[in-house]
Protein backbone atom coordinates (compact mmCIF):
# COMPACT_ATOMS: atom_id res chain seq x y z
CA UNK A 1 0.00 0.00 0.00
CA UNK A 2 1.21 3.47 -0.64
CA UNK A 3 1.01 6.12 1.97
CA UNK A 4 -0.53 9.24 1.39
CA UNK A 5 -0.18 11.26 4.34
CA UNK A 6 1.01 10.87 7.94
CA UNK A 7 0.52 13.07 10.91
CA UNK A 8 2.71 12.25 14.21
CA UNK A 9 2.09 13.52 17.44
CA UNK A 10 -0.37 15.83 16.39
CA UNK A 11 -1.83 18.74 19.15
CA UNK A 12 -4.53 21.68 18.65
CA UNK A 13 -5.75 23.75 21.65
CA UNK A 14 -7.33 27.53 21.33
CA UNK A 15 -6.31 29.26 24.65
CA UNK A 16 -6.45 26.90 27.37
CA UNK A 17 -9.12 24.77 25.47
CA UNK A 18 -7.32 21.56 24.24
CA UNK A 19 -9.31 20.05 21.21
CA UNK A 20 -6.82 16.80 20.95
CA UNK A 21 -3.21 15.95 21.78
CA UNK A 22 -0.17 13.61 20.36
CA UNK A 23 -2.92 12.65 17.52
CA UNK A 24 -0.86 10.12 15.19
CA UNK A 25 -2.80 8.68 11.78
CA UNK A 26 -1.68 7.55 8.36
CA UNK A 27 -3.71 7.16 5.63
CA UNK A 28 -2.71 4.90 2.39
CA UNK A 29 -4.13 4.48 -1.01
CA UNK A 30 -7.64 3.37 -1.05
CA UNK A 31 -8.36 3.68 2.29
CA UNK A 32 -12.05 4.42 2.97
CA UNK A 33 -11.94 6.45 6.71
CA UNK A 34 -14.77 6.81 9.06
CA UNK A 35 -13.93 9.53 11.45
CA UNK A 36 -16.13 9.60 15.10
CA UNK A 37 -15.92 11.15 18.36
CA UNK A 38 -18.01 13.28 20.26
CA UNK A 39 -18.76 16.87 19.79
CA UNK A 40 -16.44 19.02 20.91
CA UNK A 41 -13.15 16.91 20.46
CA UNK A 42 -11.71 18.26 17.48
CA UNK A 43 -12.71 16.16 14.12
CA UNK A 44 -13.30 18.91 11.90
CA UNK A 45 -10.38 21.08 13.29
CA UNK A 46 -8.42 18.12 12.75
CA UNK A 47 -9.41 17.50 9.22
CA UNK A 48 -8.89 21.44 8.44
CA UNK A 49 -5.17 20.33 9.80
CA UNK A 50 -5.21 17.52 7.07
CA UNK A 51 -6.35 19.61 4.58
CA UNK A 52 -3.57 22.36 4.66
CA UNK A 53 -6.60 25.00 6.22
CA UNK A 54 -5.19 25.35 9.84
CA UNK A 55 -2.18 24.33 11.53
CA UNK A 56 -1.38 22.59 14.50
CA UNK A 57 0.09 23.70 17.73
CA UNK A 58 2.41 21.15 17.77
CA UNK A 59 3.03 17.55 15.78
CA UNK A 60 4.22 16.73 12.09
CA UNK A 61 2.26 16.38 8.64
CA UNK A 62 3.76 14.51 5.97
CA UNK A 63 2.01 14.70 2.59
CA UNK A 64 3.41 12.27 -0.17
CA UNK A 65 5.48 14.91 -2.73
CA UNK A 66 3.10 15.92 -4.87
CA UNK A 67 -0.45 14.89 -2.94
CA UNK A 68 -3.49 16.46 -4.27
CA UNK A 69 -6.46 16.40 -1.52
CA UNK A 70 -9.78 17.82 -2.17
CA UNK A 71 -11.92 19.33 0.89
CA UNK A 72 -15.89 19.44 1.16
CA UNK A 73 -16.98 21.30 4.23
CA UNK A 74 -20.05 20.51 6.00
CA UNK A 75 -21.76 24.03 4.71
CA UNK A 76 -21.49 24.92 1.08
CA UNK A 77 -21.85 28.46 -0.42
CA UNK A 78 -20.84 29.69 -3.53
CA UNK A 79 -21.55 32.54 -5.81
CA UNK A 80 -24.31 33.68 -8.22
CA UNK A 81 -22.93 31.94 -11.30
CA UNK A 82 -24.45 28.84 -13.12
CA UNK A 83 -22.91 25.27 -11.62
CA UNK A 84 -21.44 24.77 -15.27
CA UNK A 85 -19.27 27.89 -14.56
CA UNK A 86 -18.45 27.36 -11.06
CA UNK A 87 -16.77 23.64 -12.51
CA UNK A 88 -14.83 25.50 -15.29
CA UNK A 89 -13.81 28.36 -12.76
CA UNK A 90 -12.55 25.96 -10.06
CA UNK A 91 -10.32 23.56 -13.17
CA UNK A 92 -6.60 24.85 -12.19
CA UNK A 93 -4.95 23.25 -15.25
CA UNK A 94 -3.89 24.96 -18.40
CA UNK A 95 -6.37 23.12 -20.74
CA UNK A 96 -8.35 24.22 -23.64
CA UNK A 97 -12.22 25.65 -23.14
CA UNK A 98 -13.80 22.80 -24.86
CA UNK A 99 -12.15 20.41 -22.69
CA UNK A 100 -13.14 22.26 -19.27
CA UNK A 101 -16.44 22.62 -20.70
CA UNK A 102 -16.55 18.65 -21.40
CA UNK A 103 -15.18 17.79 -17.69
CA UNK A 104 -17.48 20.26 -16.14
CA UNK A 105 -20.86 18.26 -17.93
CA UNK A 106 -20.07 15.24 -17.11
CA UNK A 107 -19.15 15.55 -13.52
CA UNK A 108 -22.63 17.26 -13.48
CA UNK A 109 -23.78 14.49 -15.09
CA UNK A 110 -22.24 12.48 -12.83
CA UNK A 111 -24.06 14.06 -9.78
CA UNK A 112 -27.50 14.10 -10.86
CA UNK A 113 -27.65 17.68 -12.27
CA UNK A 114 -29.89 18.12 -15.93
CA UNK A 115 -28.19 21.37 -17.00
CA UNK A 116 -30.91 23.79 -16.22
CA UNK A 117 -30.61 24.25 -12.75
CA UNK A 118 -30.91 28.12 -10.98
CA UNK A 119 -27.50 30.02 -9.69
CA UNK A 120 -25.83 27.64 -7.68
CA UNK A 121 -26.30 30.21 -4.57
CA UNK A 122 -30.03 29.68 -4.61
CA UNK A 123 -29.33 25.67 -4.91
CA UNK A 124 -30.57 23.57 -1.98
CA UNK A 125 -28.65 22.79 0.62
CA UNK A 126 -28.25 18.90 -0.84
CA UNK A 127 -27.50 20.01 -4.22
CA UNK A 128 -24.99 22.83 -2.77
CA UNK A 129 -23.88 19.52 -1.53
CA UNK A 130 -23.63 17.59 -4.82
CA UNK A 131 -21.96 20.34 -6.71
CA UNK A 132 -19.24 20.46 -3.77
CA UNK A 133 -18.69 17.01 -4.72
CA UNK A 134 -18.22 18.33 -8.11
CA UNK A 135 -16.35 21.14 -7.52
CA UNK A 136 -13.30 18.86 -5.87
CA UNK A 137 -13.73 15.62 -8.09
CA UNK A 138 -13.07 17.59 -11.40
CA UNK A 139 -9.66 17.89 -10.00
CA UNK A 140 -8.71 14.11 -9.61
CA UNK A 141 -7.67 14.46 -5.91
CA UNK A 142 -5.75 11.40 -4.49
CA UNK A 143 -7.38 12.19 -1.36
CA UNK A 144 -11.06 13.39 -0.42
CA UNK A 145 -11.70 14.85 2.95
CA UNK A 146 -15.32 14.56 3.44
CA UNK A 147 -16.91 16.97 6.77
CA UNK A 148 -20.27 15.06 7.50
CA UNK A 149 -21.01 14.99 3.97
CA UNK A 150 -24.76 13.71 4.42
CA UNK A 151 -25.90 16.78 6.16
CA UNK A 152 -28.67 18.08 3.95
CA UNK A 153 -29.54 14.99 1.77
CA UNK A 154 -32.58 12.92 2.56
CA UNK A 155 -32.45 9.12 2.32
CA UNK A 156 -32.68 8.80 -1.03
CA UNK A 157 -29.96 10.85 -1.55
CA UNK A 158 -27.64 9.59 1.44
CA UNK A 159 -28.35 6.09 -0.41
CA UNK A 160 -27.20 7.61 -3.87
CA UNK A 161 -24.24 9.23 -2.26
CA UNK A 162 -22.76 5.69 -0.65
CA UNK A 163 -23.01 4.43 -4.20
CA UNK A 164 -21.57 7.53 -5.35
CA UNK A 165 -18.47 7.77 -3.11
CA UNK A 166 -17.81 3.57 -3.76
CA UNK A 167 -17.64 4.34 -7.63
CA UNK A 168 -15.87 7.80 -7.95
CA UNK A 169 -13.55 7.98 -4.75
CA UNK A 170 -11.18 5.59 -4.26
CA UNK A 171 -9.47 6.90 -1.29
CA UNK A 172 -10.84 9.42 1.56
CA UNK A 173 -11.74 9.89 4.96
CA UNK A 174 -15.01 11.31 6.05
CA UNK A 175 -16.79 12.92 9.44
CA UNK A 176 -19.74 11.29 10.18
CA UNK A 177 -22.31 10.41 13.12
CA UNK A 178 -24.72 8.13 10.42
CA UNK A 179 -24.42 5.16 11.73
CA UNK A 180 -25.50 3.46 9.10
CA UNK A 181 -23.90 5.57 6.12
CA UNK A 182 -20.62 4.42 7.83
CA UNK A 183 -21.12 0.64 8.15
CA UNK A 184 -21.74 1.21 4.45
CA UNK A 185 -19.15 3.34 2.98
CA UNK A 186 -15.83 2.71 5.19
CA UNK A 187 -13.27 -0.08 5.67
CA UNK A 188 -11.53 1.38 8.46
CA UNK A 189 -13.09 3.22 11.43
CA UNK A 190 -11.11 5.92 13.49
CA UNK A 191 -12.33 7.59 16.77
CA UNK A 192 -10.78 10.86 18.47
CA UNK A 193 -12.20 10.36 22.03
CA UNK A 194 -9.90 10.87 25.54
CA UNK A 195 -10.78 7.25 26.50
CA UNK A 196 -8.20 5.75 24.77
CA UNK A 197 -4.52 5.92 26.03
CA UNK A 198 -3.49 7.51 22.93
CA UNK A 199 -6.63 9.59 22.12
CA UNK A 200 -7.14 7.68 19.17
CA UNK A 201 -8.58 4.21 18.33
CA UNK A 202 -8.12 2.67 14.63
CA UNK A 203 -9.68 -0.09 13.63
CA UNK A 204 -9.73 -1.36 10.10
CA UNK A 205 -12.62 -2.76 8.87
CA UNK A 206 -16.43 -2.52 9.11
CA UNK A 207 -18.54 -0.36 11.45
CA UNK A 208 -19.96 -3.04 13.33
CA UNK A 209 -16.28 -4.22 13.45
CA UNK A 210 -14.97 -1.20 15.25
CA UNK A 211 -17.97 -1.57 17.78
CA UNK A 212 -17.07 -5.28 19.24
CA UNK A 213 -13.73 -4.23 18.96
CA UNK A 214 -13.96 -1.38 20.82
CA UNK A 215 -16.22 -2.99 23.28
CA UNK A 216 -13.61 -5.12 23.90
CA UNK A 217 -10.73 -2.90 23.90
CA UNK A 218 -13.06 -1.15 26.71
CA UNK A 219 -13.90 -4.29 28.81
CA UNK A 220 -9.87 -4.99 28.74
CA UNK A 221 -9.52 -1.14 29.96
CA UNK A 222 -11.70 -1.72 32.68
CA UNK A 223 -9.96 -5.38 34.29
CA UNK A 224 -6.88 -3.66 33.77
CA UNK A 225 -8.34 -0.94 36.15
CA UNK A 226 -8.94 -3.43 38.70
CA UNK A 227 -5.72 -4.94 38.79
CA UNK A 228 -4.33 -1.45 38.91
CA UNK A 229 -6.73 -0.85 41.79
CA UNK A 230 -5.51 -4.06 43.87
CA UNK A 231 -1.67 -3.09 43.11
CA UNK A 232 -2.70 1.00 44.42
CA UNK A 233 -4.25 -0.18 47.37
CA UNK A 234 -1.05 -2.51 48.31
CA UNK A 235 1.60 0.22 47.30
CA UNK A 236 -0.45 2.89 48.99
CA UNK A 237 -0.28 0.83 52.50
CA UNK A 238 3.21 0.53 51.75
CA UNK A 239 3.46 4.05 51.54
CA UNK A 240 1.83 4.46 54.52
CA UNK A 241 3.85 2.47 56.75
CA UNK A 242 6.36 5.40 56.53
CA UNK A 243 9.27 3.56 54.83
CA UNK A 244 12.24 5.34 54.31
CA UNK A 245 13.89 6.19 50.82
CA UNK A 246 17.47 5.92 52.37
CA UNK A 247 18.61 3.26 50.25
CA UNK A 248 18.62 3.06 46.44
CA UNK A 249 16.27 0.00 46.87
CA UNK A 250 13.74 1.82 48.96
CA UNK A 251 13.55 4.67 46.39
CA UNK A 252 13.26 2.78 43.48
CA UNK A 253 10.47 1.47 45.61
CA UNK A 254 8.92 4.66 46.37
CA UNK A 255 9.64 5.83 42.55
CA UNK A 256 7.43 2.20 41.38
CA UNK A 257 4.93 2.64 43.42
CA UNK A 258 4.14 6.76 42.52
CA UNK A 259 4.33 5.25 38.52
CA UNK A 260 1.36 2.41 39.33
CA UNK A 261 -0.73 4.92 40.94
CA UNK A 262 -0.77 7.77 38.32
CA UNK A 263 -1.42 4.87 35.73
CA UNK A 264 -4.55 3.80 37.87
CA UNK A 265 -5.65 7.19 38.23
CA UNK A 266 -5.12 7.69 34.75
CA UNK A 267 -6.94 4.45 33.35
CA UNK A 268 -9.51 5.46 35.94
CA UNK A 269 -10.21 8.78 34.41
CA UNK A 270 -10.75 7.58 30.90
CA UNK A 271 -13.48 4.58 31.90
CA UNK A 272 -15.51 7.49 33.79
CA UNK A 273 -17.45 7.98 30.31
CA UNK A 274 -19.80 10.93 30.04
CA UNK A 275 -22.74 10.79 28.58
CA UNK A 276 -25.47 13.66 28.34
CA UNK A 277 -28.87 13.14 30.72
CA UNK A 278 -31.62 13.21 28.14
CA UNK A 279 -34.96 12.91 29.69
CA UNK A 280 -37.88 14.15 28.82
CA UNK A 281 -40.78 15.14 30.43
CA UNK A 282 -43.62 14.35 29.83
CA UNK A 283 -47.74 15.01 31.22
CA UNK A 284 -49.49 12.45 33.51
CA UNK A 285 -51.95 12.34 31.06
CA UNK A 286 -54.05 9.35 30.84
CA UNK A 287 -56.01 9.87 27.21
CA UNK A 288 -55.89 6.84 24.53
CA UNK A 289 -55.88 9.34 21.93
CA UNK A 290 -53.97 12.28 21.82
CA UNK A 291 -54.72 12.90 18.03
CA UNK A 292 -56.57 11.73 15.00
CA UNK A 293 -56.63 12.74 11.91
CA UNK A 294 -59.22 11.79 9.07
CA UNK A 295 -58.83 12.22 5.43
CA UNK A 296 -55.84 15.07 5.70
CA UNK A 297 -55.30 17.06 2.33
CA UNK A 298 -53.20 19.81 2.14
CA UNK A 299 -51.75 22.01 -0.77
CA UNK A 300 -48.90 24.46 -0.93
CA UNK A 301 -47.92 26.98 -3.56
CA UNK A 302 -50.54 25.49 -5.94
CA UNK A 303 -49.06 22.07 -5.42
CA UNK A 304 -50.89 18.91 -3.56
CA UNK A 305 -48.68 17.52 -0.72
CA UNK A 306 -50.88 14.57 -0.04
CA UNK A 307 -54.46 13.50 0.60
CA UNK A 308 -57.20 11.25 2.17
CA UNK A 309 -54.32 10.62 4.75
CA UNK A 310 -55.54 9.23 8.04
CA UNK A 311 -53.40 8.20 11.29
CA UNK A 312 -54.41 8.10 15.11
CA UNK A 313 -51.28 8.98 17.98
CA UNK A 314 -51.73 7.37 21.22
CA UNK A 315 -49.78 7.15 24.40
CA UNK A 316 -46.59 4.77 23.33
CA UNK A 317 -46.97 5.99 19.31
CA UNK A 318 -43.68 6.67 17.56
CA UNK A 319 -44.18 7.96 13.75
CA UNK A 320 -41.47 8.42 11.32
CA UNK A 321 -42.05 10.49 8.51
CA UNK A 322 -40.86 8.85 5.50
CA UNK A 323 -40.67 10.74 1.91
CA UNK A 324 -38.15 12.93 -0.52
CA UNK A 325 -37.59 16.14 -0.03
CA UNK A 326 -40.76 18.66 -1.07
CA UNK A 327 -43.13 15.77 0.06
CA UNK A 328 -44.69 17.27 3.27
CA UNK A 329 -43.31 16.02 6.10
CA UNK A 330 -42.45 19.58 7.91
CA UNK A 331 -45.78 21.05 6.63
CA UNK A 332 -47.38 17.64 8.29
CA UNK A 333 -45.44 18.51 11.39
CA UNK A 334 -46.99 22.35 11.06
CA UNK A 335 -50.29 20.72 10.75
CA UNK A 336 -49.96 18.74 13.85
CA UNK A 337 -49.06 21.43 15.58
CA UNK A 338 -51.56 23.93 14.68
CA UNK A 339 -49.40 26.39 13.03
CA UNK A 340 -51.00 25.29 9.38
CA UNK A 341 -54.64 24.33 9.11
CA UNK A 342 -56.06 21.43 6.87
CA UNK A 343 -57.37 21.70 3.41
CA UNK A 344 -59.99 19.34 3.29
CA UNK A 345 -60.52 16.47 6.59
CA UNK A 346 -60.30 16.49 9.99
CA UNK A 347 -57.80 17.14 13.21
CA UNK A 348 -59.04 16.56 16.14
CA UNK A 349 -56.32 16.57 19.32
CA UNK A 350 -57.32 16.00 23.04
CA UNK A 351 -58.28 18.60 25.49
CA UNK A 352 -55.14 21.05 26.30
CA UNK A 353 -53.00 18.71 24.45
CA UNK A 354 -49.43 19.64 25.29
CA UNK A 355 -47.02 19.69 22.18
CA UNK A 356 -43.27 20.38 21.89
CA UNK A 357 -42.40 21.06 18.47
CA UNK A 358 -38.40 20.75 18.02
CA UNK A 359 -38.00 22.50 14.61
CA UNK A 360 -35.11 21.95 12.33
CA UNK A 361 -34.97 25.49 11.29
CA UNK A 362 -35.15 26.92 15.08
CA UNK A 363 -34.10 30.59 15.45
CA UNK A 364 -30.23 30.29 16.22
CA UNK A 365 -29.08 32.18 19.14
CA UNK A 366 -26.19 35.07 18.48
CA UNK A 367 -23.04 33.39 18.48
CA UNK A 368 -21.70 35.96 21.30
CA UNK A 369 -24.04 34.40 23.43
CA UNK A 370 -22.51 32.90 26.53
CA UNK A 371 -23.54 29.13 27.00
CA UNK A 372 -24.65 30.46 31.08
CA UNK A 373 -27.62 32.53 29.08
CA UNK A 374 -28.10 30.10 26.40
CA UNK A 375 -28.86 26.92 28.91
CA UNK A 376 -30.64 29.68 31.92
CA UNK A 377 -31.94 32.66 29.99
CA UNK A 378 -34.10 33.77 33.18
CA UNK A 379 -31.24 33.65 35.67
CA UNK A 380 -29.04 30.75 37.74
CA UNK A 381 -31.61 28.39 37.96
CA UNK A 382 -33.53 26.41 35.94
CA UNK A 383 -37.06 24.19 36.69
CA UNK A 384 -37.04 20.89 35.20
CA UNK A 385 -40.00 18.43 36.59
CA UNK A 386 -41.12 20.82 39.49
CA UNK A 387 -37.24 21.48 40.58
CA UNK A 388 -35.23 23.87 40.73
CA UNK A 389 -31.46 23.03 39.15
CA UNK A 390 -28.30 25.37 39.68
CA UNK A 391 -26.78 26.12 35.81
CA UNK A 392 -23.59 24.34 37.39
CA UNK A 393 -25.75 21.34 37.65
CA UNK A 394 -27.47 21.68 34.89
CA UNK A 395 -24.72 22.26 32.28
CA UNK A 396 -22.80 19.27 33.35
CA UNK A 397 -25.83 17.25 32.70
CA UNK A 398 -25.25 18.17 28.65
CA UNK A 399 -21.34 17.08 28.91
CA UNK A 400 -20.43 20.77 29.55
CA UNK A 401 -17.68 22.03 31.98
CA UNK A 402 -18.88 24.42 34.61
CA UNK A 403 -15.67 26.55 33.57
CA UNK A 404 -16.63 27.34 30.23
CA UNK A 405 -20.11 28.96 31.20
CA UNK A 406 -18.97 32.35 30.12
CA UNK A 407 -17.51 30.98 26.86
CA UNK A 408 -19.67 32.55 23.66
CA UNK A 409 -21.46 29.53 22.32
CA UNK A 410 -19.64 30.43 18.34
CA UNK A 411 -16.70 29.03 20.01
CA UNK A 412 -18.82 25.90 20.50
CA UNK A 413 -18.96 22.97 17.93
CA UNK A 414 -22.77 22.57 15.90
CA UNK A 415 -22.94 19.36 18.22
CA UNK A 416 -22.54 21.19 21.36
CA UNK A 417 -25.32 23.90 20.23
CA UNK A 418 -27.35 21.40 18.97
CA UNK A 419 -27.33 20.08 22.72
CA UNK A 420 -28.11 23.64 23.99
CA UNK A 421 -30.89 23.06 21.84
CA UNK A 422 -32.25 19.96 23.39
CA UNK A 423 -31.51 21.31 26.71
CA UNK A 424 -34.61 23.57 25.57
CA UNK A 425 -36.55 21.61 25.16
CA UNK A 426 -36.55 18.97 28.21
CA UNK A 427 -37.51 21.80 30.44
CA UNK A 428 -41.07 21.56 28.65
CA UNK A 429 -43.64 19.20 29.34
CA UNK A 430 -45.03 17.29 26.67
CA UNK A 431 -47.89 14.64 25.43
CA UNK A 432 -46.41 15.18 22.04
CA UNK A 433 -42.55 15.49 20.88
CA UNK A 434 -43.00 16.64 17.31
CA UNK A 435 -39.20 16.36 16.53
CA UNK A 436 -37.73 17.86 13.17
CA UNK A 437 -34.32 16.82 12.25
CA UNK A 438 -33.33 16.32 15.49
CA UNK A 439 -29.63 14.79 14.84
CA UNK A 440 -28.59 17.65 13.02
CA UNK A 441 -24.58 17.73 14.41
CA UNK A 442 -25.30 15.24 17.51
CA UNK A 443 -22.47 12.89 17.99
CA UNK A 444 -23.15 8.99 18.23
CA UNK A 445 -23.02 9.16 22.31
CA UNK A 446 -25.70 11.63 22.48
CA UNK A 447 -27.86 9.88 19.41
CA UNK A 448 -27.93 7.01 21.35
CA UNK A 449 -28.93 8.47 24.68
CA UNK A 450 -31.86 10.60 22.84
CA UNK A 451 -33.00 7.52 20.99
CA UNK A 452 -32.85 5.41 24.55
CA UNK A 453 -34.62 8.99 25.98
CA UNK A 454 -37.19 8.32 23.17
CA UNK A 455 -38.28 5.45 23.55
CA UNK A 456 -39.08 5.59 27.30
CA UNK A 457 -41.45 8.71 27.17
CA UNK A 458 -44.73 7.52 27.79
CA UNK A 459 -46.60 9.91 25.32
CA UNK A 460 -46.52 10.19 21.86
CA UNK A 461 -43.42 10.73 19.16
CA UNK A 462 -43.27 12.31 15.41
CA UNK A 463 -40.06 12.40 14.01
CA UNK A 464 -38.35 13.12 10.59
CA UNK A 465 -34.66 11.98 10.43
CA UNK A 466 -32.56 11.16 7.78
CA UNK A 467 -30.65 8.63 10.33
CA UNK A 468 -31.73 5.29 9.39
CA UNK A 469 -30.16 3.62 12.33
CA UNK A 470 -32.81 5.77 14.74
CA UNK A 471 -35.49 5.03 12.56
CA UNK A 472 -35.02 1.54 12.91
CA UNK A 473 -34.69 1.51 16.22
CA UNK A 474 -37.53 4.10 18.12
CA UNK A 475 -40.33 4.26 15.39
CA UNK A 476 -42.95 1.67 15.80
CA UNK A 477 -44.83 2.98 12.38
CA UNK A 478 -43.84 4.91 9.46
CA UNK A 479 -45.92 7.13 7.31
CA UNK A 480 -44.66 7.22 3.64
CA UNK A 481 -45.44 10.51 1.68
CA UNK A 482 -44.60 11.41 -2.34
CA UNK A 483 -47.45 9.45 -3.66
CA UNK A 484 -50.00 11.98 -3.48
CA UNK A 485 -53.12 10.07 -3.41
CA UNK A 486 -52.10 7.17 -1.34
CA UNK A 487 -50.11 7.90 1.42
CA UNK A 488 -49.00 4.29 3.18
CA UNK A 489 -48.79 3.05 6.74
CA UNK A 490 -45.82 0.77 7.14
CA UNK A 491 -44.96 -1.49 10.74
CA UNK A 492 -41.01 -0.22 10.84
CA UNK A 493 -38.36 1.31 8.59
CA UNK A 494 -37.59 -2.20 7.08
CA UNK A 495 -40.82 -2.77 5.52
CA UNK A 496 -40.80 1.12 4.11
CA UNK A 497 -36.97 0.17 2.78
CA UNK A 498 -38.30 -2.69 0.82
CA UNK A 499 -41.12 -0.89 -0.81
CA UNK A 500 -38.69 1.45 -2.00
CA UNK A 501 -36.30 -1.43 -3.27
CA UNK A 502 -39.76 -3.12 -5.26
CA UNK A 503 -41.18 0.89 -6.85
CA UNK A 504 -37.95 1.04 -8.30
CA UNK A 505 -37.88 -0.94 -10.98
CA UNK A 506 -41.80 0.71 -11.87
CA UNK A 507 -39.79 4.00 -11.74
CA UNK A 508 -37.30 2.96 -14.19
CA UNK A 509 -40.25 1.70 -16.30
CA UNK A 510 -42.03 4.22 -16.33
CA UNK A 511 -38.87 7.28 -17.71
CA UNK A 512 -38.36 4.47 -20.23
CA UNK A 513 -41.80 4.68 -21.51
CA UNK A 514 -41.78 8.34 -20.58
CA UNK A 515 -38.68 8.46 -23.61
CA UNK A 516 -40.49 5.76 -26.22
CA UNK A 517 -43.91 8.37 -26.31
CA UNK A 518 -41.24 11.39 -26.32
CA UNK A 519 -38.54 10.19 -28.29
CA UNK A 520 -38.22 9.99 -32.10
CA UNK A 521 -35.30 7.39 -32.12
CA UNK A 522 -35.06 4.68 -34.34
CA UNK A 523 -34.39 1.35 -32.87
CA UNK A 524 -30.33 1.45 -33.83
CA UNK A 525 -30.16 5.30 -32.73
CA UNK A 526 -32.01 3.79 -29.10
CA UNK A 527 -29.44 0.72 -29.19
CA UNK A 528 -26.82 3.52 -29.64
CA UNK A 529 -28.19 5.86 -26.65
CA UNK A 530 -28.60 3.20 -23.76
CA UNK A 531 -24.44 2.39 -24.59
CA UNK A 532 -22.57 5.33 -25.31
CA UNK A 533 -22.46 5.99 -21.44
CA UNK A 534 -20.41 2.98 -21.09
CA UNK A 535 -18.44 3.67 -23.93
CA UNK A 536 -17.53 7.08 -22.60
CA UNK A 537 -16.56 5.70 -19.20
CA UNK A 538 -14.40 2.87 -20.91
CA UNK A 539 -12.49 5.17 -22.82
CA UNK A 540 -12.16 7.54 -19.97
CA UNK A 541 -10.72 4.48 -18.01
CA UNK A 542 -8.15 4.03 -20.89
CA UNK A 543 -7.16 7.44 -20.48
CA UNK A 544 -6.28 7.34 -16.83
CA UNK A 545 -4.50 4.17 -17.91
CA UNK A 546 -2.27 5.86 -20.21
CA UNK A 547 -1.75 8.79 -17.68
CA UNK A 548 -0.45 6.92 -15.38
CA UNK A 549 2.26 5.43 -17.69
CA UNK A 550 3.84 8.74 -17.99
CA UNK A 551 4.22 8.72 -14.65
CA UNK A 552 6.71 5.74 -14.82
CA UNK A 553 10.29 6.63 -15.35
CA UNK A 554 11.08 4.19 -18.50
CA UNK A 555 8.37 6.31 -20.48
CA UNK A 556 10.03 9.73 -19.35
CA UNK A 557 13.59 8.63 -20.39
CA UNK A 558 11.97 7.18 -23.77
CA UNK A 559 11.01 10.08 -26.46
CA UNK A 560 9.32 7.58 -28.72
CA UNK A 561 7.41 5.99 -26.15
CA UNK A 562 6.14 8.95 -24.71
CA UNK A 563 5.36 10.57 -27.90
CA UNK A 564 3.11 7.09 -28.62
CA UNK A 565 1.44 7.28 -25.04
CA UNK A 566 0.25 11.01 -26.08
CA UNK A 567 -0.92 10.26 -29.69
CA UNK A 568 -2.81 7.36 -27.85
CA UNK A 569 -4.27 9.82 -25.19
CA UNK A 570 -4.94 12.66 -27.91
CA UNK A 571 -6.74 9.72 -29.81
CA UNK A 572 -8.87 8.73 -26.80
CA UNK A 573 -9.85 12.16 -26.03
CA UNK A 574 -11.35 13.10 -29.52
CA UNK A 575 -13.16 9.45 -29.50
CA UNK A 576 -14.46 10.89 -26.05
CA UNK A 577 -15.28 14.27 -27.39
CA UNK A 578 -16.83 13.10 -30.39
CA UNK A 579 -19.43 10.31 -28.17
CA UNK A 580 -20.36 13.43 -26.17
CA UNK A 581 -21.11 15.27 -29.28
CA UNK A 582 -23.10 12.32 -30.51
CA UNK A 583 -24.99 11.88 -26.88
CA UNK A 584 -25.91 15.87 -27.22
CA UNK A 585 -27.75 15.32 -30.24
CA UNK A 586 -29.26 11.86 -29.25
CA UNK A 587 -30.49 13.72 -26.05
CA UNK A 588 -32.16 16.53 -27.94
CA UNK A 589 -34.35 14.32 -30.09
CA UNK A 590 -35.64 12.51 -26.96
CA UNK A 591 -36.95 16.08 -25.94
Amino acid sequence: MTLLLSCQSVSKSYATRVLFKDLSLSIFEKDRVGLIGPNGSGKTTFMKILAGIETANEGVISPRRGLKIGYVPQECDFADLSPEKILIDAIDEDLPDYEKLRLSQMWLSKLGFSGDEPSASRLSGGWKKRLAFAKELILSPDLLLLDEPTNHLDIEGILWLEKFLLREAPTYLLVSHDRYFLQNVTSRVVEIDPTYPKGIFAIDGSYSNFLAKKEEFLLGQIQQEKSLATKARRETAWLRAGVKARTTKSQSRIDEAHEILGEHADVSSRNRQKRAKIDFAASERQTRKLLSAKNIGKELGGRTLFRHLDFVLSPGTRMGLMGPNGSGKTTLLKLINDELKPDQGTMKRADALQVVYFDQHRSKLPLDTTLREALSPKGDYVTFRGQEIHVNGWCKRFLFSPDILDMPIGKLSGGERARISIAHLMLQSADLLLLDEPTNDLDIPTLETLEESLMEFPGAVVLITHDRCMLDRICNCMLGLGNTEEPEIFVDYSQWEKSQSKKAPKTAEKKQEIKKVKGKLSYLEKKEYEEIEGKIAKLEGEVKDHNHLLEKPEFAMDPQKLSEVCMTIGLLENQIEQLYLRWEELEKKLL
